[in-house]
């Protein structure tokens, strides 16, 4: 009897510290999901402990109770519970494809980005989405990552960028453009300034850096231009394959068997385009239809893998969401083709019955690397000079929500990445 009162005491005295634990639901029923990340962010920049739920109701977050919390999810309109017995919430994912990772500091954030970012010709979709969501970054460039300032940064977004020193391709559009010729004036005076001859070899010794930042343990994110630009310039460290309308010299014509992939982290085999005039840097890319042109997209979708929970965590958070299927959207880079990819690369997202991977992942040295397809996820052919995303008005977005994934990933529990 004195037993069974002792238990009953002691199961009264736990209800209270599991009702303490508020609960940011990541289902359907969130009024918005991308504010929703920035919260979690700021509780953890506070010192607060988050739990990420992850496939728990689209992948919530779970943390104790704070009045400052819960009034910032009323003011920034996201949807937050009183997580009820919090027992019953670890018993059924403990007994699902769940699990729960422990976040427990928040990411010091970077963009890669020239100064005039918010002023240039496009806007960025993760400058869109860190804002929106309230996450605070810097804005660095070549200057600070030769100088050594990554070490600062637990993770850097490469904005739409072209590391191969060719200017993004945009010599056969573009080159009469003032911001065109400001571009090519400003790059090519910063190369002069810190040493370089040529603007290609000042992006190669950026690409070096970044990856010595991943061997150390860095998080790099990447996005359009960025993911397969990125690769080549490593693969191509050795050689020249720049047109004379870029750096004033000829192209190595034994560019294609100077190409070393096992420099590069993702991609390999593939084919180069050295033609300025062709808006491509090589055969990594998915062109679209122009029957998916005209229709707008109609039809354009790819599918999140679904991983174990327990035993992939990494990919699991990486692909956390309300669907499984999200609407596609172009870029100058939109997918890659899977014949392209590194068999160690992992496949997080492909457009069904194709072989068009939309979002990978891999792992180099101590860090982690991710390149995601397209520019803007929720404008499907966004165009040089374009305005930019309203996200209030996509406050749902699947496609955006891939992104802030991206973000918080580097603040799990280390155990948690280890692989």
């Amino acid at each position: 009897m004195n037993k069974l009162f002792f238990l009953l005491a002691l199961s009264l005295f736990a209800l209270p510290a599991f009702a303490q634990k508020l609960l940011i639901p990541m289902d359907l029923s969130q009024t918005d999901h991308l504010k929703a990340y920035g919260i979690a962010y700021k509780a953890l920049s506070q010192g607060v402990k988050v739990e990420w739920l992850l496939n728990y109701r689209g992948g919530s977050f779970m943390m104790d109770s704070d009045d400052e919390i819960a009034g910032d999810c009323r003011l920034r309109g996201v949807k937050a519970e009183d997580a009820g017995n919090a027992a019953d919430i670890y018993l059924e994912i403990e007994n699902s494809n769940m699990e729960v990772v422990l976040l427990e500091k928040a990411t010091k954030v970077a963009i890669y980005a020239p100064d005039d970012v918010r002023e240039g010709p496009w806007d960025d979709a993760v400058n869109l989405a860190l804002t929106y969501a309230e996450i605070p970054f810097d804005v660095i460039y070549d200057q600070e990552i030769l100088d050594g300032k990554l070490s600062k940064y637990e993770w850097i977004h490469l904005h739409h960028e072209d590391f191969t020193g060719q200017y993004g391709k945009f010599y056969s559009m573009y080159r009469n453009a003032d911001w065109y010729q400001r571009q090519v004036q400003q790059e090519e005076a910063s190369a002069k300034s810190l040493g370089f001859n040529k603007v290609s070899d000042m992006k190669l010794a950026v690409s070096r850096t970044l990856k010595s930042y991943m061997g150390r343990g860095g998080f790099l994110f990447a996005m359009c231009s960025a993911t397969d630009s990125y690769d080549i310039s490593l693969a191509a460290a050795a050689t020249d394959i720049c047109a004379p309308v870029f750096d004033g010299d000829a192209i190595d014509p034994s560019y294609a068997s100077k190409m070393d992939y096992g420099n590069a982290v993702a991609f390999q085999n593939y084919q180069l385009i050295t033609d300025p005039m062709v808006y491509e840097f090589s055969s990594i890319d998915v062109s679209p239809t122009s029957g998916m042109l005209a229709q707008g997209g109609e039809g354009d979708y790819f599918t999140l893998f679904d991983f174990s929970a327990k035993f992939d965590p990494i990919p699991t958070m990486l692909t956390q969401c309300h669907t499984n299927v999200v609407k596609g959207f172009l870029g100058q880079t939109t997918a890659f083709h899977k014949e392209y990819l590194k068999p160690s690369v992992t496949v997080l997202a492909q457009r069904e019955g194709s072989d068009e991977i939309k979002y990978i992942h891999g792992k180099f040295g101590q860090g982690f690397w991710t390149f995601y397809g397209g520019h803007d996820p929720e404008d499907y052919r966004h165009q040089v000079g374009d305005p930019p995303t309203q996200l209030a008005l996509h406050k749902n977005s699947p496609g955006y929500r891939l992104i802030l994934n991206n973000v918080l990933f580097p603040a799990a529990r280390k155990k948690e990445l280890k692989t």
